[in-house]
């Protein structure tokens, strides 16, 4: 079993590696999970300490079984990053009732899930930390985001109410909101003419995510906020 055990639920080739990469780089063993096996396979080779858990948030029960799977193979998670999203963009007219509701599977239930398999071996053994990346879309309901934004505000909830029923346990819970464009290179190909200070560098939103599970127990955060400077709000 590694000393310190960080999973991380939603990996991508953005915020998600990156986060990998920072808990990795601090000395922690790291669990991924994503719904692509052949990346994860691949990230698993390619950065040394981590282990790839395929898995579909949609499926709980399977999900719930992988999660059980990695709490025997690597042991119960000091540090768990919940960055996983499913989105589907237009006006209320276009969203179809199915793609809304997985949504919610996705952004609030796995949460909740997520929780309820692993928060209260962490209460038993005495501390623990629950970090959910967000976004703006958690605070606010804009007509094209009518298919994203309810279901990130739903996980927003849950998170607040685990973070007070768990706080007072030594279980940390933090609700991180990512107020920015990823500097990835689909973003640059969609906004070309946007100046470097409305991009948000993978890399810097991990370190913080990584700062914000550190934090003493006499100075928590619950609702962070990170943008770049030119991020207007």
């Amino acid at each position: 079993m590694a000393e310190k055990h960080c999973l991380v639920i939603g990996v991508g080739p953005g915020v998600g590696l990156h986060t990998v990469r920072a808990f990795r780089d601090e000395g922690y063993t790291v669990s991924m999970i994503a719904r692509h096996a052949g990346r994860l396979e691949s990230w698993a080779r390619e950065e040394a300490g981590t282990h790839g858990y395929p898995a579909d948030l949609v499926d709980i029960e399977g999900y719930k079984s992988v999660l059980r799977r990695i709490v025997d193979e690597q042991g119960l998670p000091d540090v768990i990053v919940y960055n996983a999203a499913m989105a589907s963009f237009g006006a209320y007219e276009d969203i179809t009732v199915e793609s809304f509701e997985t949504a919610f599977r996705v952004n609030a239930t796995g949460l909740l899930v997520t929780a309820q398999t692993l928060c209260p071996a962490m209460v038993e053994r005495g501390h623990g930390r629950l970090m959910v990346t967000g976004n703006t879309g958690s605070l606010r309901g804009k007509p094209n985001f009518i298919g994203w934004s309810p279901s990130k505000a739903g996980g927003r909830i849950v998170a607040e109410a685990l973070a007070r029923n768990l706080g007072p346990k030594n279980v940390h819970v933090a609700y991180i909101v990512i107020d920015a464009l990823i500097d990835m290179p689909f973003a640059r190909k969609r906004w070309p003419d946007l100046p470097d200070d409305v991009f948000a560098k993978p890399a810097d939103l991990a370190s913080e995510i990584y700062r914000v599970a550190h934090q003493p127990p006499s100075a928590r955060s619950f609702l962070v906020e990170i943008r770049p400077s030119g991020e207007p709000w």
